[in-house]
Formats: structure tokens, C-alpha cells, sequence
């Protein structure tokens, strides 16, 4: 009888319980929740206006931090919009990243509210390494794109697949502050296998 209750249920796909945090009311309910859930794991959160604004939110970003003014930058469309070029001191160079990369830049396809989550699709446009390789990720974040769960982050990605069977992407990434381990000794290390610094940088309208 269990057994029949357990497949009946399975059967019906009924959405799942999401907890009150992940169903934050408005835009701006929504935001100011991821923004604090993300610098709770350690990230750091910007917020500009447009994106012209981008490239200076960057290279403020870079100063502040004593970074180098290099990056390798992710080959979207709408990071093109920022117009990287009036910001001279940047120094960019678009594709995958690769070991010698310092600061990488990439797009984030949603942003999870009730865990400060980032979702980041691979793909021609947004190279997986840029998530990984270098010691820090610059990910800008259209504002719209922040949801309240993690359900409402994968319907539109099932739905960016559309037969069905193959809906997802081949790599997905749900990145929440940088990366750090405690594997050794129970030590927290920043960096160990991925960035050891993640800024995001929110666009009100990147329209």
C-alpha cells in the first residue's frame, strides 16, 4: 500500500514545499534577500544602474581588491552592451578561460533569493571554466533574473529546452560564494577549488 501511495504521488508531479524565504514578495523583496544570503557566504554584491555602468563597477571592484586590470570575458551578447572599451585602464580578452587567468567575467542565466545561489549555463556564449580557473569571478546579474527558489529558477531552463527528453543544458552551475573546503584538518580554505572571490554585480535594467 505504501508503495502504491509512493508511485500515485510521484505520478501526479506535484510541485514541491518551498519554504517562506524562497517565495519573497516583489522585486525588491526579492533582491534585498538574495543580496544577503550571498554575502553571508561570503560573496561580495554591486549594484548599478544600467549596463554602461558595469565596467566601472569592475574596475572599482579590481582597484579596491589590488587586482590586476585583466580579464577574461564571457563572449555574451549582453555583456557587449556594457560597452568595455570607454573604460581604457580594462584590459579584456573574450573565450574560455584558461590556467593564467586572474579575473574572469561571466553572465548568470538566475539567482536564487532563499539560498543567495547563483545559476550559471555553459555554453558558447558562457565558457564553464570562467567559474572555475581563475582566483576571482565578476559574475553580472541582470536584475530580473533573480527568482525566489530553486523551482523557479529550472522551469524557464526546462522550458529553454522544449522537447522534453533533452531540456537541460549539458553542464549547469549553482555557485554560492566562492569556493571553499574544510576538508583538511577542519580548516576553512577560501579558493580551494574554484574562485577564492566572487563579486556579483546586479544591473537594475540591463535592457
Amino acid at each position: 500500500a505504501a508503495k502504491v501511495g509512493a508511485d500515485a504521488r510521484i505520478a501526479r508531479r506535484e510541485p514541491n514545499l518551498v519554504p517562506a524565504r524562497g517565495k519573497p514578495v516583489g522585486r525588491k523583496a526579492a533582491l534585498a534577500a538574495f543580496t544577503a544570503m550571498a554575502e553571508e557566504a561570503s560573496a561580495t554584491v554591486a549594484r548599478v544602474n544600467t549596463m554602461i555602468d558595469v565596467p566601472n563597477a569592475v574596475a572599482d571592484f579590481l582597484r579596491m581588491h589590488n587586482l590586476p586590470m585583466r580579464a577574461v570575458l564571457a563572449p555574451d551578447p549582453l555583456l557587449d552592451a556594457a560597452r568595455w572599451e570607454r573604460r581604457k585602464t580594462l584590459e579584456l580578452r573574450k573565450g574560455a578561460a584558461e590556467a593564467f587567468d586572474e579575473v574572469g567575467i561571466s553572465l548568470a542565466w538566475r539567482a536564487v533569493a532563499e539560498t543567495g545561489t547563483l545559476v550559471m549555463l555553459a555554453g558558447a556564449n558562457t565558457p564553464t571554466t570562467i567559474n572555475f580557473l581563475p582566483e576571482t569571478e565578476i559574475v553580472i546579474l541582470p536584475a530580473d533574473r533573480v527568482v525566489g527558489c530553486y523551482e523557479d529558477a529550472l522551469a524557464p531552463l526546462r522550458a529553454k529546452g522544449g522537447d522534453g527528453r533533452h531540456s537541460l543544458p549539458r553542464v549547469v552551475n549553482f555557485v554560492t560564494g566562492p569556493s571553499r573546503s574544510a576538508d583538511i584538518e577542519q580548516t576553512l580554505q577560501l579558493g580551494a577549488h574554484g574562485p577564492r572571490r566572487l563579486h556579483i554585480v546586479i544591473v537594475d535594467d540591463a535592457a
